[in-house]
């Protein structure tokens, strides 16, 4: 073996370490149902034996469909423990692009959560294409869907998924896998070890496969010299220990929370698992976690809910004068903070009282930060939270660099920059503005892609990320757009569009996505969609109640309400950065109709040739062939 440490190291020092004391948690019925470390180890031994009984080698890959879970962390660890390598598919992928994965990937293993997602595999057009597919091993015999699915169901058993003419044969369940397992290792005493000790830690631990926004996605081969960098180098920054506990809800697709998993065994702090997107604020609450990691996404709905509660105080004239003053006190503290000073003061733990320590309650109330990743984070959200004793932790990186390369830390932060990077990680940025990544979690290449990986890492090992950047006086890093999105206009101007969608989606809270457009034109414009959430309440209280999103779209009142949010937002930009048009579509933007990836960033070419039409009508003076 290869000097360095590998991932089924850093786990195997956290079992020997913390054997005993809980790892994970997980809800079952109503009740918070811990495991320890040893009883993951356990199961992921199972596991593995399982999957060495199937007759997997070293070096090969299974696929993994699954909404994120315990089961999901105790199979990742079981593939490595049997050599093979974990290729994650997001649960809320296509058939289609769950079929061009596993075959991309060549993983004859499937590991699928439920009827569900393993109704995909057994679609008439992706089927055929899976022959080579020889188990497809089942977590859960029954699904329950957040939200009705493309037939209405919120409820489907393993026979309702499975067409008549399936081939059962290919089916087990991960329990009846793990006793297959235990019974494998009974027999073949000393294996997993043999296999763990020849892993090389160049070897590949998984293929990210990226969301494909600009064609088709290509699998990031991260090995696990990346992923035991990337522990290492996040181990101390955030100052995390035993004492520890994050909510994990992240689908572990995604390399953001891939990091969270691992940095968590590396640090020995306890992992619980959210039931759902919708259920997250209620877990928070029965969880209590010290720290989250989350897109942008869900800090701009956070964010929004808790204007509209303060707004609501606001109507009588007392609360009203509290709250005013309490954000007064907010935003002082802030400031010292910001500045390392003392922020200790009797007004300030009056606010706190009165009414941050409602709003801290609402995630816990034990929260001590969160952390952003995954796209851009508008820094007045960053900013208000922290007016209410809410620090969130912006931090930056793609798949190719194992998600985080950058992070602002707990002691040494400043919103509108992604903080300083991660030891061992050398950052420049070229003469274009793009930023140039080097270190120890820079991808081995892409899956059976020569010629894309020597475009993205040159012969010095300079990782171009594609990213539009300014490096400050201090080291921090600050990221100005994607560059394949930065807009050029007719008059030679550069402009930055995501930070424009992040401050009107700030500003307004009845908008849902924003979409700013404008290469080589004479102009912006923006495609816009509502909020659902905060237009209905809103039309109730204007006499527009009982119409749908569709009806208010078109409302002279809603458009009226908007116009005057994106009024706002042009007077603090210059001319050419301003929105000179813009059209409310009917809809909000989805992953299911292809507009969102599945970490909710809006695809912006897609979006543009979808709404081609619309977008040629907002410069009608001008052709429209070149849009």
């Amino acid at each position: 073996m290869a000097d360095g440490r590998t991932a089924l190291d850093v786990f195997a020092e956290r079992v020997a370490e913390s054997g005993p004391r809980t790892a994970l948690r997980r809800k079952i019925g109503t009740e918070w149902v811990p495991s320890s470390w040893d009883d993951w180890d356990r199961a992921s031994r199972a596991i593995a034996g399982g999957l060495c009984a199937l007759g997997v080698e070293g070096g090969e890959a299974i696929a993994v469909l699954s909404n994120t879970r315990a089961e999901w962390v105790e199979c990742d660890v079981g593939i490595l423990e049997a050599g093979a390598i974990t290729v994650p598919i997001y649960p809320s992928s296509t058939p289609e692009q769950c079929e061009y994965i596993i075959s991309d990937a060549g993983a004859r293993i499937v590991i699928v959560e439920d009827p569900h997602q393993l109704e995909k595999l057994y679609q008439p057009d992706v089927v055929s294409r899976l022959s080579g597919v020889d188990r497809i091993v089942y977590v859960t015999d029954h699904a329950v869907m957040d939200k009705p699915d493309h037939a209405g169901r919120t409820e489907l058993s393993l026979e309702e998924a499975l067409p008549a003419s399936a081939d059962r044969r290919r089916l087990i369940s991960l329990e009846q896998l793990m006793a297959d397992g235990s019974a494998w290792l009974d027999e073949h005493v000393g294996e997993l070890e043999a296999r763990r000790v020849a892993i090389d830690p160049d070897q590949a631990a998984t293929y990210i496969y990226t969301s494909g926004t600009t064609g088709p996605p290509k699998g990031v081969i991260l090995t696990h010299r990346n992923l035991s960098f990337e522990c290492d180098a996040v181990k101390d920054l955030l100052q995390i220990g035993p004492d520890d506990e994050q909510l994990l809800f992240l689908p572990l697709a995604h390399s953001f929370a891939k990091v969270l998993e691992w940095s968590a065994i590396s640090v020995g702090c306890i992992t619980a698992f959210a039931e759902s997107i919708s259920r997250l604020v209620p877990n928070m609450q029965e969880v209590r976690p010290t720290f989250v990691g989350a897109v942008p996404r869900v800090y701009e709905k956070a964010y929004v809910k808790v204007q509209h509660g303060l707004e609501d105080k606001r109507k009588h004239w007392l609360s009203r004068w509290i709250v005013n003053w309490a954000l007064v006190k907010g935003r002082e503290r802030s400031q010292r903070l910001l500045a390392g000073k003392s922020a200790r003061s009797l007004g300030i733990r009056l606010a706190d009282r009165l009414v941050f320590d409602k709003i801290k309650a609402t995630f816990g109330g034990k929260i001590r930060f969160f952390i952003s990743g995954g796209a851009p984070l508008a820094p007045e959200i960053s900013a208000f939270f922290h007016t209410a004793g809410i620090l969130i932790l912006e931090g930056y990186g793609l798949t190719e660099t194992f998600a985080a390369s950058h992070v602002n830390r707990p002691d040494d932060y400043r919103f509108g920059t992604v903080g300083l990077p991660l030891p061992g990680v050398e950052v420049k940025i070229a003469d274009d503005g793009e930023i140039l990544l080097r270190g120890g979690n820079i991808m081995k290449g892409y899956y059976g892609k020569p010629d894309a990986t020597a475009e993205a890492i040159d012969p010095d090992g300079w990782f171009r990320t594609g990213d539009i950047g300014v490096l400050e006086e201090d080291g921090k890093l600050r990221i100005t757009d994607r560059k394949k999105d930065l807009i050029v206009t007719a008059g030679g101007k550069n402009v930055a569009p995501q930070n424009i969608e992040g401050a009107l989606k700030a500003a307004c809270p009845y908008l849902s996505q924003v979409m700013v457009h404008g290469d080589k034109r004479k102009y912006l414009v923006a495609l816009l969609t509502l909020s659902e959430e905060n237009i209905l309440p809103w039309a109730a209280e204007h006499g527009l109640g009982g119409k749908s999103l569709a009806e208010l779209s078109a409302e002279p009142a809603v458009r009226e309400l908007i116009d005057g949010y994106v009024q706002g937002l042009n007077r603090d930009l210059a001319s050419y950065e301003s929105i000179k048009k813009y059209e409310v579509l009917s809809h909000d933007f989805g992953q299911e109709s292809g507009e969102l990836t599945p970490t909710l960033k809006v695809k912006r070419k897609y979006c543009t040739e979808k709404y081609w039409d619309i977008l040629s009508s907002l410069y009608p003076q001008e052709d429209k062939s070149s849009l």
